[in-house]
């Protein structure tokens, strides 16, 4: 799933301890180009405040207008939009696309509260709501799990946040940094020497002194976790890599020419790494967008993480370059309907 969906949740979680009523909005199923998939969630307050969507806008105004005009539902029900060709355009919704939803009330927030921390202790869990009943249950979900519903149940998957590792605090980092977050990274930056790791300034990011090798292992990288080493120190870089390399991470690069690389990775061969595992680094990092300044490199360098995120090939390199070869895609169009489901390189 999308990790804003989490922020969802944690906004209905506080608005209900606050003492306000709050429903929760879910798309269950959609025809036509409709804008959310399923999955999409939004979180509605008693006065009409609401965090996250379902659509393009239009379904929400007419969500939170029900609610301001005194429309309260006690029990999970099915809302639909879009049945005609009429109600498409008034909602907005293109080529006669339309949409069904599940409205419910959100009554005890316990469930919220132990989604958060599994899933900050980055694992899958699945929400299971029975329609006829209200009742919520979590139960464990695996990797490549989808949003279901079966006219009595909605299942919904919930992953960890993405996360970036950073080796190295230079300019450069911090313009990576900052970008990811903007991205909805969890962004993490390491570097032991002291002229740059007292100069790290970067805020919601979290930043560690450690050897790079040592956090690499500290933070037990997984599917949802990728690693760029931009230090340009061989001594820094290169033991970042040698762990990450044989992680699960998603994505793991490192700054560099195509010489460079390509002596990198001669240097890597003389470890305890396999060619196969060798071969998932990318070098050099980024898209080749005639990048210049250090802002425009960090955006060819998160353009990549997020092609590869998502399957997309990596048409944008320049010749030379090495990086996997693209796997399937495997998210929706915007993750929101996926459990967490990362490429995994062989």
């Amino acid at each position: 799933m999308d990790s804003l969906d989490l922020a969802v949740l944690r906004q209905a979680r506080d608005w209900r301890v606050e003492g306000h009523g709050v429903w929760l909005v879910t798309v269950i199923e959609t025809w036509g180009s409709a804008p959310r998939p399923p999955g999409a969630l939004l979180a509605m307050r008693d006065d009409g405040l609401v965090v996250g969507s379902v659509s393009g806008g239009c379904v929400e105004d007419d969500l939170i207008d029900r609610v301001r005009h005194g429309e309260r539902v006690g029990k999970p029900s099915l809302v639909a939009y879009g049945v005609t060709k009429e109600e498409a355009a008034r909602f907005g919704l293109p080529c006669g696309g339309s949409l069904r939803l599940v409205q419910e009330p959100l009554g005890d927030t316990a469930w919220i509260d132990q989604v958060l921390e599994r899933t900050a202790r980055h694992e899958l869990v699945a929400r299971r709501l029975v329609l006829a009943s209200g009742e919520v249950t979590l139960e464990h979900a695996v990797r490549g799990d989808t949003f279901s519903f079966d006219g009595a149940v909605l299942r919904a998957c919930y992953g960890p946040r993405w996360r970036l590792m950073i080796v190295g605090a230079g300019q450069l980092s911090r313009a990576v940094a900052q970008i990811a977050l903007l991205c909805d990274f969890e962004v993490v930056c390491c570097d032991p020497r002291e002229e740059y790791n007292l100069t790290w300034d970067v805020a919601n990011t979290t930043f560690s002194k450690a050897m790079p090798d040592d956090l690499v292992v500290q933070l037990q990288l997984d599917e949802h976790s990728a690693v760029v080493a931009l230090t340009h120190d061989p001594k820094l870089d290169d033991m970042a890599l040698l762990e990450a390399l044989k992680s699960p991470a998603f994505y793991i690069g490192a700054l560099g020419s195509r010489l460079n690389t390509a002596k990198r990775r001669r240097r890597l061969a003389d470890f305890d790494l396999t060619p196969q595992q060798i071969d998932r680094l990318h070098g050099p990092i980024g898209l080749d967008l005639g990048a210049k300044s250090p802002a425009e490199i960090a955006v060819s360098i998160v353009a990549e993480i997020i092609a590869v995120r998502y399957g997309v090939p990596l048409a944008q390199k320049k010749p030379g370059s090495s990086f996997p070869e693209a796997q399937d895609i495997v998210a929706t169009e915007d993750g929101a309907a996926v459990c967490g489901v990362a490429p995994v390189h062989e």
